[in-house]
């Protein structure tokens, strides 16, 4: 269920399009029934279109793409990773009330 600006990536594409990106990647770790995971979407989907060609906003089903989830921890949705190079540098867990400003401000660390 990847919105107009996001991308759905599953196990077997993960290691090319997060891991070998060169650009940063945010991954929402999400499932279609997580309520916060819905109010989440929208707000994802304008951060990757205002961030367009500089970070990939990308979306891992956790139902559906066990072998990531577990390969990452992931215990609670939403949660966020962002990577750089291949690495994780930041983590997003939950909406926040400030949930595009938090976002933003951890992108934009990243950046340049």
């Amino acid at each position: 269920m990847a919105d107009g600006n996001t991308i759905d990536v599953t196990d077997a594409e993960f290691q090319s399009v997060v891991l070998e990106s060169d650009v940063p990647v945010l991954v929402d770790f999400w499932a279609p029934w997580c309520g916060p995971c819905k109010m989440a979407a929208p707000v994802l989907d304008k951060v990757a279109g205002e961030y367009d060609g500089q970070v990939k906003i990308c979306k891992v089903n956790v139902d559906d793409e066990r072998q990531i989830a577990t390969q990452y921890g992931i215990m609670s949705i939403p949660t966020m990773y962002l990577f750089k190079d291949g690495q994780t540098v930041d983590q997003i867990t939950g909406v926040t009330p400030s949930f595009e400003a938090d976002l933003k401000k951890k992108i934009d660390s990243h950046l340049g």
